[in-house]
């Protein structure tokens, strides 16, 4: 496949969206008309899960196809370096022009990692002031954990700092497509969209908000455990957001719930001006496009409220692909978000030989043809941990290990809740020695420990230093020269306004 011949793409990334609303596309409730008719069209991977339930840590694995353990990307400030290579590396090198419009959480002075062009900043901090502490089990660092606030403060609001974000994603990434179906460059484009929403704070505009006046699901299918009943992990979660200083209310979580769902329609209507964009530059027909979310939210379930768990809430995405090479249809094998990087080379036409050796991941085109993929692989090494925790998922199985915590075995066909651990009965002692050789195999606890620490406490070090005194900040700056832009005097009129118009003559 040679650079001319090669499909543009088109990847709409979204935060803490929870894949266990998207069966099979979206759930039937959901007032979303552009991401259904998206999904129609799609392979969609009802199974589909975070190589880490974080942002940063989700969305360095998702770009470059590798697990945290191997980026050092373990928190939401560690750095991406910049020797990692990308999908966005990668279509580059194969001749693609490549853009970012929105978030994507890079750490460190590597603002791009491959992008060609970034058209906003980023609406989270790059450096490492958001570092946790191993050192330090237990302690709550007030000024940006989680609280309860996003809970207790949901309902609605016409503007917010995630909807002023989102609203200039939208806006950069409708005028990229158009200038791209200029066409004044012949190279193939990958173009990705990254909103915030529908991360809290729960608050949505009035508009979406009343679209779901008459939900039916604004309370979790399972309700509070209760402190003492939930595991060691969900009790040091708990801990982190502060439970003890907020009193949670039905109305609280009805409201907080509700809010989300209107975000989605928000978002729905941010991706129908985007995909407006392309049929506009009748490009729709040979882009490839792709849905996909870092991490989920847990919305109340268990009683539970945002990500940092292996839970399904927390840990399940939407991966939609709407390609040629993958029949629409709904696949339920397991697969990782780190699955997408080999798969767009694939579908690019790159030899995936090439990247074999900068990828944990594994294509989806030839699970979407009938093919099979091996166990998926989860970690997270962030705050409420106090130790790297690891996951296996796998046919109707999911196993959990940390160092500090019983081992958790589910059988999610059975409990899709997850609410009965097997790791103890004797029934299931088989499979919890086949999935206990499988981690064994791939991660070295001990290690991985070992590394997590001794990343946190240099970041401590550096992040100090580089505060005190003149402090020159990583974020990504957006360039816009005025004077190249509409109609200056070095230029000719008829040329400007001959190149500024598609298309022309219809």
């Amino acid at each position: 496949m040679t650079a001319s011949t090669r499909p543009n793409i088109l990847i709409f990334m979204v935060d803490q969206l929870n894949g266990t609303f998207f069966p099979d596309g979206p759930a039937e409730f959901l007032h979303v008309p552009n991401i259904r008719a998206l999904a129609a069209r799609s392979t969609r991977f009802r199974n589909a899960y975070t190589a880490s339930p974080l942002c940063a840590p989700g969305r360095a694995s998702y770009m470059s196809g590798q697990l945290p353990s191997r980026t050092g990307v373990y928190d939401n400030a560690a750095e991406f370096a910049s020797s990692i290579p990308t999908y966005a590396h990668h279509l580059r090198r194969a001749g693609y022009q490549t853009c970012l419009s929105g978030k994507m959480h890079f750490v460190g002075p590597d603002q791009l990692h491959g992008f060609e062009e970034r058209l906003t900043t980023d609406i989270y901090p790059p450096d490492f002031g958001w570092t946790p502490d191993y050192r330090k089990p237990g302690e709550r660092i007030e000024w940006w954990y989680h609280n309860m606030g996003s809970v207790t403060g949901s309902g609605v609001a016409e503007i917010s700092n995630q909807m002023e974000y989102d609203d200039e994603v939208a806006y950069h990434a409708t005028r990229k497509i158009y200038d791209l179906g200029r066409g004044h460059d012949a190279r193939p484009w990958c173009l990705t969209v990254s909103f915030t929403h529908p991360h809290d704070p729960y608050v949505a505009r009035r508009k979406y908000w009343d679209l779901y006046e008459e939900c039916e699901h604004l309370l979790p299918e399972v309700a509070d455990l209760g402190y003492g009943n939930q595991d060691p992990h969900s009790q040091r979660i708990f801990d982190a957001n502060d439970w003890k200083s907020f009193d949670i209310t039905e109305d609280d979580i009805r409201r907080s719930r509700r809010a989300y769902f209107a975000n989605i329609s928000y978002l729905d209507d941010k991706i129908g001006e985007v995909m407006e964009a392309l049929r506009g530059i009748r490009q729709e027909e040979n882009t490839i496009i792709l849905l996909v979310s870092d991490h989920g939210d847990m919305l109340g379930e268990r009683g539970l409220w945002f990500k940092m768990s292996f839970l399904e809430g927390a840990a399940r995405v939407p991966v939609m692909i709407a390609a040629p090479q993958m029949p629409a249809g709904r696949i339920d094998t397991p697969v990782s978000n780190i699955d997408i990087c080999p798969t767009l080379c694939d579908l690019a036409g790159i030899s995936l030989d090439e990247i074999r050796d900068w990828t944990d991941g594994e294509s989806l085109v030839p699970l979407a043809n009938g093919g099979t993929r091996g166990p998926v692989a989860m970690e997270y090494a962030a705050e409420a941990s106090y130790a790297p925790m690891v996951c296996l998922r796998e046919g109707r199985w999911k196993y959990t290990a940390c160092d500090l915590d019983p081992e958790q075995l589910f059988d999610l066909a059975a409990d899709p809740h997850e609410l009965q651990n097997l790791a103890a009965d004797p029934a299931h002692a088989a499979t919890l020695e086949q999935f206990r050789a499988l981690a064994a195999a791939r991660w070295d606890l001990a290690r991985f420990d070992a590394e997590v620490r001794h990343s946190q406490a240099r970041r401590w070090i550096v992040y100090e230093a580089l505060r005190n005194g003149s402090y020159f900040p990583w974020d990504y700056q957006p360039l816009q020269k005025a004077s190249e832009r509409y109609m200056r005097n070095h230029m000719d009129l008829n040329v400007v306004e001959e190149n500024a118009r598609f298309p022309r003559g219809e």
